[in-house]
């Protein structure tokens, strides 16, 4: 059994975004695609980071927001408009207290030039269609991310998920990106001046399928490891499954892969009462580090959240922890997690920065001591 905690937490209101029928969208901060704290931090502190911005499918932009314009465009598979696309991820640090969520603050990431990161994809064959509010194809870029994870590192720097490539980004604690280790091969869709950019990771992690990459991101205590999750299984794989990697976080070096299996589509009982569910939309979309190879995994499709404590040895060996089907007071798209004490999780859900009416939810997650 687990003590489940709703924490106090109200939305930050960012932008007005007027879309060209004069429709306006109230954009608020959106810092739930990870969270993640040191063992050395302040009691409470945890650190969260957003994604590439706000963003929505053309049908949506079509049918809900009635930008009709963009209504020819309806044919490309898996297009998105991003209003703000120069409007790229920063960092927040946030204190959780017995009852609440402070922001503390929230820095950008820039190049050592200044330069902020965009929320645009590099050119790599197979990228997604984007758009912009009136309907204008969106150039690639060299320095833009779509970042789903954060992992803080002992010296106070931080390595980050970009879920396009995908590709591993590290910035110091002013986030300055320094450095980016793509699959081998794929650097030079990243070549940007100041920034160290590196083919380091599988080769094979290039066969994505869109919006699949990176999604889970830990360190080890002691800074010396990566753990990495591919969101879900790569094109031409078995959709049950998808691929951990133990990564030195000094030099890149793979020193382990396992092959994590996902629960039966039908376990998800929300999602699945709500429609039919297969393979393919399952997900991992977090880890916190739990000890030597030992780490918690948060698994999804949307509105059924399972935390699994997953021990890596010749296989990988699963434990539930906490499951949502038990608690319908938490709301779906949970995203961020981190541990605040062996027994103590926090989760955030992500609220695509406000532009569907969704509300940012901080949870605190006591476990049953074993």
């Amino acid at each position: 059994m687990a003590c489940l905690k709703r924490l106090s937490w109200t939305d930050i209101p960012q932008a007005l975004i007027t879309l060209p029928n004069g429709r306006e969208l109230a954009i608020t901060l959106g810092l739930g695609s990870g969270l993640s704290r040191r063992p050395s931090d302040p009691p409470g502190i945890v650190y969260g980071v957003t994604d590439r911005g706000p963003n929505f499918f053309i049908s949506q932009a079509v049918d809900e927001f009635g930008l009709k314009h963009l209504e020819h465009l309806r044919g490309h598979r898996d297009a998105k408009v991003l209003p703000t696309p120069h409007t790229g991820p920063s960092i927040a640090t946030l204190k959780v207290s017995d009852d609440a969520v402070e922001l503390i603050g929230v820095v950008p990431l820039l190049d050592t030039a200044g330069e902020r990161l965009s929320g645009l994809p590099p050119d790599f064959p197979g990228r997604e269609p984007l758009f912009d509010v009136e309907g204008r194809p969106l150039a690639p870029s060299a320095f833009g991310a779509d970042i789903e994870a954060i992992a803080a590192l002992p010296d106070g720097s931080f390595a980050l998920a970009d879920e396009y490539g995908p590709a591993l980004l590290f910035a110091n604690a002013r986030g300055r990106v320094s450095a980016r280790w793509t699959p081998a091969g794929a650097g030079a869709a990243y070549a940007h001046p100041g920034v160290d950019v590196r083919g380091l990771l599988p080769e094979r992690a290039m066969r994505l399928r869109p919006n699949r990459g990176v999604e889970a991101l830990c360190a080890s205590g002691d800074g010396r490891w990566l753990y990495a999750g591919m969101q879900s299984a790569l094109v031409g794989e078995a959709g049950g499954s998808t691929e951990i990697w133990k990564l030195d976080a000094a030099t890149g070096a793979l020193a382990a892969t396992w092959l994590y299996s996902f629960d039966p589509p039908a376990s998800f009982k929300r999602d699945a009462a709500r429609r039919a569910v297969d393979v393919g939309d399952l997900k991992i979309c977090e880890f916190a580090w739990a000890g030597e190879d030992k780490l918690l995994v948060l698994e999804r499709i949307a509105h059924t959240t399972k935390i699994y404590l997953a021990e890596l040895g010749e296989q990988v060996a699963k434990t539930l922890l906490f499951t949502s089907d038990d608690h319908p007071e938490m709301g779906p798209d949970m995203e961020g997690m981190a541990l605040l004490a062996p027994d103590t999780i926090v989760l955030v859900s992500d609220n695509d920065f406000g532009v569907e009416g969704a509300v940012m939810e901080f949870w605190r997650i006591t476990l049953e001591r074993r």
